[in-house]
């Protein structure tokens, strides 16, 4: 059985050597990333940072998963650009903040338990696709800008680039063999790092993207008006962050629960996610939600508590305030290299082994979900179609699945065993069951493998009756579960059938 976790989980045993070495390790890898996403977006790049640092501590101390990473993450971001380009970054944060009291609504209505209705298909593809994308994503640091284009490396600067990623992976894969009590990234980062300063090789680094000096992030309430004609600038927006923030927080959190077999508290990350949001909404930040690399690289450091997340986030401040002039000098080379070791390690290599396995349909989910997780970049829209379409194929094959046994007793009487559901999907099949005009004056109809699921169930079971009872016959039912009866007396307005009461039977729940 899965552990739940307790709401701070300061009374379970922490390692902290590992939670302070993950913590800086995630620190690292998040800063480049959360700068690139701000400058993408067309924000100052503190914005960036501060979203990294607000998020990140928020949902490290109140969410409900320990060892899960949040930051200024590129899926919600993208979703606010054109508001940026159409209004400015004041709308921007309104937005942000607007949509961590959606994501609160979530929590509070408890609707963060519907992240179970997603296929196993579906999280291979989207794991698959969020594994390729991170990788693809890296290559854009073998680039850069002349003349305002942006051009491939090349020559000395692509070759030396490619030797610092390659060491940057070798050191990764060698020393992850050799000890556990270390973060390998974080050894890789610190050798290579070491090399280019020793032998003064020039390469690209964080202060090639942009500065992250700064201050502590101010409090500003959003500079719009107060109206109605805001609100429906700026809601369509938070709606979507909303949602897309929480749709890869709930995976990512599901993700680690199968990680550490443990088990978090869907509703309570929606609460800190919409808390973190509403916090960057009047400080600055860009607003994010949960990183699946970022959490990824922190379990693999050994992280299991809240720790490592609370020690990245003032990691993160503390580089903002003291520690730029250093960090600006990290190389690039070394922080894609990490993150290439991540995507690889993030791709389920197994779905290979079991492909010839599963269900044709299941394989079709799972490679559209990784293509549109890859060609679009919009995790929500790829795991909501990949929901959809698996909902989709199981009504189907639920549908061929309605069978009927039938037979006439010794008194006369017509029965007719119903198995499977009763469904909008199955009516069709259902009602060829039935031979209406040769069937004998009674008719009973048996739901004890069945049950009556819809209204389209309802309503078939009403044209069936209306069709005996044009001929003066009577059909009765048997065998119903209490919920199918309580939907048929709910529905009394649109249909009269008689219903055997049988107090022996019992349904098992």
């Amino acid at each position: 059985m899965k552990k739940k976790s307790s709401l701070f989980d300061f009374t379970q045993k922490v390692n902290y050597k590992n939670e302070i070495l993950a913590g800086l390790t995630v620190a690292m890898t998040m800063i480049p990333e959360s700068l690139s996403f701000a400058i993408l977006a067309g924000f100052p790049p503190l914005v960036g940072l501060y979203a990294a640092f607000i998020a990140g501590l928020v949902t490290s101390v109140f969410g409900g998963r320990p060892g899960m990473i949040s930051g200024g993450a590129g899926a919600t971001v993208i979703v606010l650009i054109a508001l940026m380009k159409s209004h400015g970054i004041e709308y921007v944060f309104a937005a942000v903040a607007l949509g961590g009291i959606v994501q609160i609504c979530v929590g509070l209505f408890k609707l963060g338990k519907f992240i179970r209705l997603v296929p196993q298909p579906v999280m291979y593809g989207f794991v698959n696709g969020l594994a390729v994308v991170i990788f693809m994503s890296q290559l854009e640091q073998f680039k850069t800008v002349v003349n305002g284009r942006t051009i491939w490396l090349q020559g000395s600067p692509l070759y030396i680039m490619l030797c610092l990623v390659l060491l940057t992976i070798g050191v990764v894969v060698l020393f992850s063999k050799i000890t556990k009590t270390v973060p390998a990234s974080l050894v890789a980062i610190m050798v290579v790092f070491a090399i280019v300063l020793i032998f003064n090789i020039e390469t690209k680094t964080i202060q090639d993207i942009a500065s992250v000096q700064g201050g502590f992030p101010p409090f500003h309430i959003p500079n719009i008006p107060l109206s109605f004609e805001t609100l429906k600038i700026i809601f369509p927006y938070s709606v979507i962050v909303a949602a897309v923030g929480l749709t890869e927080g709930l995976l990512t959190l599901n993700l680690v629960d199968e990680i550490t077999g443990t088990k978090g508290n869907s509703n309570r990350e929606c609460i800190a996610q919409g808390s973190s949001n509403i916090v960057n909404g009047f400080f600055f930040g860009m607003g994010g939600c949960p990183m699946i690399a970022q959490t990824l690289i922190n379990l693999s450091a050994g992280s299991r508590a809240r720790l490592s997340g609370i020690i990245a986030s003032l990691t993160i401040l503390l580089i903002i305030l003291f520690g730029a002039p250093v960090i600006g000098k990290l190389p690039m080379a070394a922080l894609v290299g990490v993150m290439m070791m991540v995507a690889i390690k993030t791709f389920e290599w197994t779905s290979f082994k079991i492909i010839n396995k599963m269900p044709k349909h299941d394989i079709f989910v799972g490679i559209l979900v990784a293509v549109i997780t890859i060609l679009l970049h919009n995790l929500a829209l790829a795991v909501l179609i990949g929901v959809i379409i698996s909902a989709l194929v199981f009504a189907w094959e639920s549908a061929k699945r309605i069978r009927a046994r039938h037979y006439i007793d010794e008194a006369g009487i017509k029965h007719y065993e119903i198995y499977g559901p009763l469904f909008f999907g199955s009516i069709a099949a259902f009602v060829e069951k039935f031979d209406v005009a040769n069937d004998p004056d009674y008719v009973i109809i048996d739901f004890k493998e069945s049950r009556i699921a819809d209204m389209s169930a309802i309503e078939a079971l009403n044209n069936l009756t209306k069709k005996y009872s044009q001929l003066n016959k009577v059909i009765e039912l048997k065998h119903l579960s209490e919920d199918c009866v309580v939907l048929l007396k709910n529905a009394k307005a649109v249909i009269d059938v008689n219903v055997i009461e049988d107090t022996t039977y019992k349904v098992v729940s």
